[in-house]
Order: structure tokens, then sequence, then C-alpha cells
């Protein structure tokens, strides 16, 4: 049985009330929806789909922390 792997997923939400999830340590993997639970279902989606695309072993990031910046 494959090891299961855990990512960092960023979730935001856009002045039109969209979710958008954003995996940093798959380039260019991120998804949208109207709800949390479509957008947990779409990126586990996206992930498998990065995953198979990116058919490498990448190295695992740890997420340190987050930081909002007003400029």
């Amino acid at each position: 049985m494959k090891q299961k792997r855990k990512f960092t997923v960023l979730i935001e939400q856009d002045e039109e009330g969209f979710y958008v999830a954003t995996v940093p340590a798959l380039r260019g993997c991120h998804t949208q929806a109207k709800n949390l639970d479509t957008l947990m279902k779409r990126v586990r989606e996206v992930i498998q789909l990065c995953l198979e695309e990116q058919n490498e072993d990448l190295g695992s990031l740890e997420l340190v922390g987050t930081q909002q910046i007003s400029v």
C-alpha cells in the first residue's frame, strides 16, 4: 500500500466569494469552488493530478507560517 503524503493547502476567498486553494509544494497546483466542502474534494483531485503530471520524487516542505503585509 502506498504511503499517504501530507500537503499544506492555502485557502483564500476572492472578491466574488469563491474559495481558492493553492498547494505551494506542487507547482501550478490550485483549484477553486463556491463552498469549502466542494473545495476540499477538488483539492484532493488536483493534488493527485499534479503528482501524476510531475511524476518525480518531491522534497517535503514544512509550513513555517503565513504573514499578511499591507503595501
